[in-house]
């Protein structure tokens, strides 16, 4: 049985969930075309919020079983909802690959314009993806990649490696000048690549300043796992300077340990940006001092990725006419002095 619903958009405010792309700045070179001649190739802003042909875009995720994964899901309805001209049909959330798999194919079958799909296992759902390809549909691959590149026509990221040098050279910068300084790190789950860059890039920011890696545990995303991984760490560990706790869901337990446990001698910095964390990070009144992002709008960006693909047109801030194959987001440190500018994206745990 088909586990789809459509759900019918209706606009909410100009600009809502709109992508941000960089600006490009285009070079004189003998024989190229003058700079406007160049911003003319594609379509221009005001183009791309017209109101276009409607195009119906399939929308498959994980089960929202993690605060993240339900602002992906939140994120991508709300996305859809602000285009007049797109219609959202909806798969029903799930962590089963063959239930997913029959999703992609359901909308294969209903000749939707465009997909986008967070798989929940990559590798699983890449021979799906490059059947929707093959029938003239585009696939918007989301967070977790596929492993050919052709069952994307777009993939947007979250930057994991990005997220370990953000979190490690905020580390440096506080306590940089003590080479002895013990730096402790509580992981998610360690099987996954996404850990295994996040770790990589927190090693080697660390390195850069001297300093490196101490006492490390893995948790699993959870509060319960982030509460006994802290547990342990604390109790082995009577003297620690700073902490990365790789998930702000898990989080909320880690900090319950530290509480517990009477600990106030290190500064923590957590990872992904839910509301609670940054909530803490403004009050001031815990151990967590920073968090960093990893952001919870790539869904949206894939919804409005789509969009234009499906309508034909192109990133308007972009030289390049076209859409970009690859977009990996930022991954800033979120602080009390910035908490500010990061708080209204910011997901319920």
């Amino acid at each position: 049985m088909r586990s789809t619903r459509t759900v019918r958009t209706r606009a909410i405010g100009a600009g809502a969930a709109a992508l941000t792309a960089i600006a490009l700045l285009a070079g004189c070179t003998p024989g190229a075309p003058e700079e406007d001649e160049a911003a003319d190739q594609g379509t221009t802003s005001e183009e791309n919020q017209a109101t276009g042909d409607t195009v119906v875009i399939g929308f498959s995720g994980p089960a929202a079983d993690h605060g993240w994964l339900g602002a992906i899901n939140s994120g991508a309805i709300a996305a859809a909802e602000s285009f007049p001209d797109v219609e959202l049909q909806l798969a029903e959330g799930t962590n089963d690959v063959n239930a997913q798999i029959a999703a992609v194919e359901t909308f294969i079958n209903d000749g939707v314009d465009a997909i986008v799909l967070l798989p929940s296992d990559g590798a699983a759902l890449t021979e799906v993806a490059i059947k929707a390809m093959e029938a003239g549909i585009p696939v918007i691959n989301v967070d977790r990649e596929f492993s050919s590149p052709f069952a994307a026509r777009a993939t947007v990221l979250g930057d994991n490696y990005g997220m370990g040098v953000s979190a490690g050279t905020y580390i440096c910068e506080q306590i940089g000048d003590n080479p002895d300084a013990i730096v402790a790190e509580i992981a998610g789950i360690d099987s996954l690549p996404l850990t295994q860059d996040r770790s990589a890039g927190f090693a080697d920011a660390l390195e850069d300043c001297g300093l490196e890696v101490g006492p490390r545990v893995a948790a699993d995303f959870t509060v319960q796992g982030g509460e006994a991984a802290a547990s342990q760490l604390l109790s082995a560990n009577p003297q620690i300077d700073a902490l990365w706790n790789h998930d702000d869901d898990q989080g909320i337990g880690v900090l319950a340990a530290i509480s517990a446990a009477g600990r106030d001698e290190f500064f923590m910095v957590g990872g992904a940006g839910s509301l609670n964390a940054m909530e803490a990070i403004e009050a001031d009144d815990t151990v967590l001092k920073a968090t960093i992002i990893y952001p919870s709008t790539q869904a949206a960006d894939g919804i409005a990725l789509a969009r234009l693909i499906a309508q034909g047109k192109t990133m308007s801030d972009l030289i390049t006419p076209g859409v970009a194959n690859r977009i990996v987001l930022d991954a800033p440190v979120v602080t009390k002095e910035n908490v500010d500018q990061y708080i209204g994206l910011a997901f319920e745990s």
